[in-house]
């Protein structure tokens, strides 16, 4: 009898699993992610489609380990890149042992919803909760008000939403409830990750991301999002002495048109020279380490319709 009892003193099993976040641009998904991990992982912006590769964060607790897979934005193919992040969205849907379905408090529910959420009603055997995010900005009225129009939404389209749960990730409201809601969810597992990762993204990816980033500040509306980076290498420099370590990285910013190359560029080199500048810092703070950065602007025509280009950039 001794072992049985044992079993009973000990905690409940671990639990370890994947979560993704899914809503229109501007839901609040990658600030919530972030809240949850507790750094900056995901990538946010104010433009869609910027998170275009699968960014993980790590939720570590004593009890469980849950791993946020960050999915590009679902939208209306318009390009072959469209179509391509779609299907990749789909998949993980269907991969991932729960789905956060994110629908900003201070707006209603609109088209780009219902069709996610559409796609969702799809998805049949992942469990759903709709996150209610930015609450901090609407009032009591307003959010019960918002509360009721998605559990309407889901009775239209036949979900079942395990749970409705409104949050502030930036006012850190209800963000440590959330994890603990998704937490039952997950299988009984041992950690799928050592304790100390945060996100298991390759780390050339994520410099990308943040180069691109700061590659947009400033020009979005005449480049959406017609910048791919890719790091071409990242190699300590040699014959440097240990506790002075550097970095190189060099990396080529692509853009669709030979006229684009002058908005990226800016007066006198002084636009990319501030780009350098800005993602330098923030990949220092990244790796942990001093970085020297070669930024070159490459044109590379169509790149978002072009299969073989799409595949040279990593979609």
């Amino acid at each position: 009898m001794g072992a049985m009892s044992v079993r009973t003193e000990s905690s409940a099993a671990h639990r370890a699993g994947f979560a993704c976040f899914v809503g229109r641009p501007n839901a609040g998904k990658s600030t919530l992610t972030n809240a949850l991990v507790g750094t900056k992982v995901a990538i946010t912006s104010t433009r869609p489609q910027t998170t275009r590769h699968t960014v993980r964060g790590i939720v570590h607790r004593p009890e469980a380990q849950l791993v946020l897979v960050d999915t590009p934005g679902l939208h209306k193919p318009r390009t072959l890149l469209g179509e391509r992040l779609n299907d990749v969205v789909r998949t993980t849907w269907s991969e991932v042992d729960v789905i956060g379905f994110c629908l900003p408090a201070d707006q209603k529910i609109g088209p780009g919803d219902r069709y996610i959420a559409a796609e969702l009603a799809d998805i049949k055997k992942t469990p759903k909760v709709a996150i209610v995010t930015k609450t901090d900005l609407v009032d009591s009225k307003a959010l019960a008000a918002q509360l009721i129009a998605i559990d309407q939404l889901g009775k239209e389209l036949g979900i079942e939403w395990a749970e409705i749960i409104p949050v502030s990730a930036v006012g850190d409201t209800q963000v440590a409830l959330l994890a603990d809601l998704l937490v039952p969810m997950l299988p009984e597992s041992p950690p799928l990750y050592p304790e100390g990762d945060l996100t298991d993204e390759p780390e050339q990816v994520m410099v990308a991301e943040l180069i691109r980033e700061a590659a947009l500040e400033g020009v979005r509306d005449e480049l959406p999002h017609s910048i791919a980076v890719v790091v071409e290498e990242m190699l300590p420099r040699e014959d440097r002495p240990a506790d002075k370590p550097l970095l190189d990285i060099h990396a080529n910013v692509y853009i669709e048109r030979p006229s684009q190359k002058g908005i990226i560029i800016g007066p006198k080199g002084k636009r990319l020279k501030e780009v350098g500048t800005k993602s330098r810092k923030h990949i220092e703070a990244l790796l942990g380490t001093p970085v020297f950065l070669d930024l070159h602007v490459k044109v590379a025509k169509d790149w978002q319709r072009d299969p073989k280009q799409l595949r040279k950039l990593g979609f």
